[in-house]
């Protein structure tokens, strides 16, 4: 059996674990977000995945207006707290029981820079998108966007067992001590716009 066959499979296994774990949390987040912010708690938005079928994509949502954060001084630091340590990806696991993710893979990015990506670039979405993957144990969001595509297509070029294991051991080390983190996150501080445009 290939190891994509197997690959799959266990992403939908850990993340249906990691969720019966995570729910008690993840339902106090909800509760404490809803009541600060004034809003519902989910941030939702369409995102590029395997072969280039648009899914939509999970986070805790971290961004509220400008009046809200000024009547709740201590919500900013919080949402930037759960930005820093990731804590905000982790409805992704519902998008891996979906099929729509794995646990490791090429960041999904927004369904505007498909059209803008090289041949050698498209290549990230000959495998699912992931939670982390190769980019992010490597500078993250501090990472340019030509660096960033050629790590993405590395690691279609070279995924096995091995290296998914580096890597969520190398994620786990990166969530203890952050690294390679901007608050906002890569898309919002610098979109994509062309390779010309990004070099």
């Amino acid at each position: 059996m290939e190891y994509i066959t197997i690959k799959y499979g266990l992403d939908w296994v850990a993340a249906l674990v990691l969720l019966l774990i995570l729910t008690p949390i993840i339902g106090g987040l909800f509760l404490l977000l809803k009541i600060a912010g004034q809003e519902h708690p989910v941030f939702s938005q369409a995102r590029v995945g395997y072969r280039e079928q648009v899914f939509t994509l999970y986070k805790i949502k971290t961004k509220y207006p400008n009046e809200v954060l000024k009547q709740r001084a201590w919500l900013s630091g919080f949402c930037r707290f759960l930005r820093q340590y990731s804590i905000d990806e982790i409805l992704q696991l519902w998008n891996v029981l979906q099929g729509d993710m794995s646990l490791i893979g090429p960041r999904p990015l927004l369904v505007e820079y498909l059209p803008l990506y090289s041949e050698q670039q498209r290549k990230r979405h000959q495998v699912r998108p992931g939670i982390t993957g190769w980019a992010q144990v490597h500078g993250r969001n501090t990472l340019n966007w030509v660096d960033r595509f050629k790590m993405d297509t590395w690691y279609v070029d070279n995924f096995s067992l091995r290296l998914d294991i580096k890597i969520l051991i190398r994620t786990v080390v990166h969530l203890i001590h952050p690294q390679g983190v901007r608050p906002e996150g890569l898309e919002d501080f610098e979109k994509f716009r062309g390779n010309s445009a990004n070099l």
